[in-house]
């Protein structure tokens, strides 16, 4: 009975001394997961509209309906534009799809500015059919990749300030779309995809710098209010119809809102 008592004993004791386990510590959510999960799904909801006015475009195309293939041809490239910095990580997609005539050997030129070549030369368009089935295979295949892309914080801050560069190097200079003259629609919606990249990080950054936060609010709506001078019914009016000093007006926006924009990567990148 004693060696029953002392055991029992011996019991207790050892579990009073024993520490009792420690929680399992749940890691933090990376940071901006929630804002980067949304960006990604406006990416998808884009790319599906992107589709969508791809196929209506190159069944005109192969169809030989000029006018209305170059009714559709701007408007079926403005969800590209917005989504270009994720298009463009995304392997040989970027060339196949909007690579221009000067950049390309002519063996291997494809996708939209070849069509659009065609279209307003009043060239054959029978050659364009395969052209333009190849650009809806190479969209379809844009969309099944950005499921699995790897969409960062940083990576969109940089985006942000290369959309904006996108059309101070090409847009702006009319030398994206060099026949058809739709410039505008390519410019507003570059613009439109940096400012999407900026409503993710907005508020994390007026936290830390309200006055960065500000000056890129006020440019972004500066920028905005003088593409909408030269909107029209149909979207916008052509590159040269813009005089000289309208087109100085506008870089001198593009530059006002890539400067702050510029800043975005460090205070993401420090998260």
């Amino acid at each position: 009975m004693r060696n029953l008592f002392v055991a029992a004993l011996a019991v207790l004791l050892l579990g009073a001394c024993t520490p009792s386990p420690k929680p399992i510590p749940v890691p933090a959510p990376p940071s901006y997961s929630l804002e980067l999960e949304a960006y990604r799904s406006w990416v998808t909801a884009q790319a599906d509209d992107l589709l969508g006015k791809v196929q209506t475009f190159a069944a005109a195309v192969e169809a030989g309906d000029r006018a209305k293939a170059k009714a559709l041809y701007a408007d079926s490239r403005v969800p590209y534009e917005r989504i270009e910095p994720i298009a463009e990580s995304l392997g040989d997609l970027d060339p196949r799809i909007d690579a221009r005539e000067a950049d390309s050997k002519p063996d291997e030129w494809s996708g939209f500015h070849k069509i659009e070549k065609a279209l307003w030369t009043n060239a054959d368009l029978k050659p364009m059919a395969p052209v333009a089935k190849g650009l809806v295979d190479d969209v379809k295949l844009l969309r099944a990749r950005i499921e699995a892309a790897q969409i960062t914080a940083p990576l969109l801050a940089t985006g942000a300030v290369e959309l904006l560069n996108e059309v101070s190097t090409s847009k702006i200079t009319g030398e994206e779309e060099l026949f058809s003259h739709t410039d505008l629609w390519d410019f507003q919606a570059n613009v439109d995809g940096a400012a999407k990249i900026w409503e993710l990080f907005a508020e994390g950054v007026k936290k830390k710098d309200a006055a960065l936060a500000a000056a890129v609010d006020q440019n972004l709506a500066t920028l905005n209010s003088l593409l909408a001078r030269h909107k029209t019914s149909k979207g916008f009016v052509s590159y040269t119809d813009l005089k000289p000093t309208e087109v100085k007006e506008l870089s001198a926006a593009v530059d006002a809102l890539a400067e702050p924009l510029s800043k975005l990567g460090p205070l993401v990148q420090a998260e």
